[in-house]
């Protein structure tokens, strides 16, 4: 049975307006949910309930930096289907954050999860993985790209350094 993206985000918007937890929907497009978590404890249970319900696969996971002066990071949770786009929001601190892996609901998670691991300095607990995914391994620690008070300068050195060894 197909489901259209009209029942796709009515059965999403009773799901999460109805939910034990405390959630704040917006609907920012005609074919868009965005479900406001409160708490990382709240993101596994939200993720079955869409599972549950079959309202779509995870198509991605969007890191934004809200930037050093507020402190905070958002994880936002895309899944799809049909036209139907339905986002999970979490806030995060900017640093020390650990979230739950969704790795034990969604496997495919994974690769999502190390991406933003290595580029905006998420833990992830429960990661069977955490190894680097893009970057390469000699990496300088606590230096995430995506971050916006990041500086490639850092990166000068350890380009010297390669330099000097003759690769």
């Amino acid at each position: 049975m197909t489901i259209t993206t009209e029942k796709a985000l009515a059965t999403a918007t009773e799901l999460f307006e109805n939910w034990v937890w405390k959630t704040r929907t917006e609907t920012p497009e005609p074919n868009r949910l965005d479900v406001y978590i409160q708490s990382s404890e709240e993101l596994i249970p939200m993720t079955v309930g869409l599972r549950v319900q079959r309202l779509g696969y995870l198509a991605t996971i969007t890191g934004l930096d809200l930037g050093p002066e507020a402190g905070e990071c958002e994880l936002l949770y895309h899944f799809c289907t049909a036209a139907a786009v339905i986002t999970l929001r979490l806030r995060i601190p900017r640093e020390g954050a650990i979230v739950p892996s969704l790795c034990s609901v969604i496997p495919s998670a994974e690769v999502f999860e190390r991406e933003t691991a290595e580029m905006f300095g998420v833990t992830f607990h429960g990661m069977k993985n955490p190894e680097h995914l893009y970057l390469p391994d000699d990496w300088p620690d606590k230096t995430y790209p995506l971050l916006k008070d990041f500086k490639p300068e850092v990166l000068k050195n350890l380009r010297i350094q390669e330099s000097d060894n003759g690769n």
